[in-house]
């Protein structure tokens, strides 16, 4: 799991990478949650998103946003973290040009930037969104959503009401093409503090099935 040091707009993003197993391995970029709630590259979540994909032979890279651990800049309302992720996702592209497959997941805060980066980047063959903040954050963006993916979400999340989150995916579910898979753990709420198996059951299981459907 090398330490890796990337070249953003704000200066150094700091970053850790794990190559994949073979040339065209899939690749997959790694967003961690807000940076002004102690979202870090190091978070549970971010941190089991980035085995799981991992452990299925993907290249993985997932880093600090500006500001956070030994990335420099400063917080940037989610407009600089976007472009901190394109400037990640450019490198891993970079590292990986034979890649077969090319997937975004986020968490919270995360999420929300992964969801913009998809729009941007139509080569993105798959999302997972944990928690993705709906109520916080405008996604009217997604339309279309150029890829499908999996919305994972506890049901007892209080900072943002499984609703919030049901009301984006069904404007999605319109979509031809376009398959969202939604998923409510019942009990776990927005951190996942005791629902990490749960994470870890549902993004693997749904990468495991499209990985089956798509082999990478």
């Amino acid at each position: 799991m090398p330490e890796v040091v990337l070249t953003g707009a704000a200066g150094r993003i700091e970053a850790r990478y794990s190559p994949g197993k073979r040339e065209t391995a899939p690749i997959a970029l790694i967003l961690h949650p807000h940076p002004r709630a102690g979202g870090h590259m190091n978070h549970p979540v971010a941190v089991q998103l980035y085995h799981l994909f991992m452990k299925r032979g993907f290249a993985v890279l997932r880093f600090n946003f500006r500001g956070v651990g030994r990335s420099q800049g400063e917080f940037d309302q989610g407009i600089g973290e976007l472009a901190d992720a394109a400037t990640a996702l450019d490198w891993l592209q970079a590292m990986n040009p034979a890649a077969s497959q090319t997937w975004v997941a986020g968490y919270s805060f995360g999420a929300w930037v992964g969801m913009q980066l998809l729009m941007r980047r139509p080569e993105t063959d798959g999302f997972i969104s944990v928690s993705p903040p709906t109520n916080m954050y405008d996604f009217s963006f997604l339309a279309p959503c150029p890829a499908s993916g999996l919305m994972l979400h506890g049901g007892s999340d209080t900072i943002v009401p499984p609703v919030e989150v049901e009301r984006v995916v069904s404007k999605l579910r319109t979509q031809k093409g376009i398959t969202i898979d939604h998923e409510v753990v019942e009990g776990a709420t927005h951190f996942w503090a005791e629902n990490l198996p749960d994470v870890e059951k549902r993004v693997a299981a749904y990468l495991d099935m499209r990985l089956a459907a798509n082999p990478a």
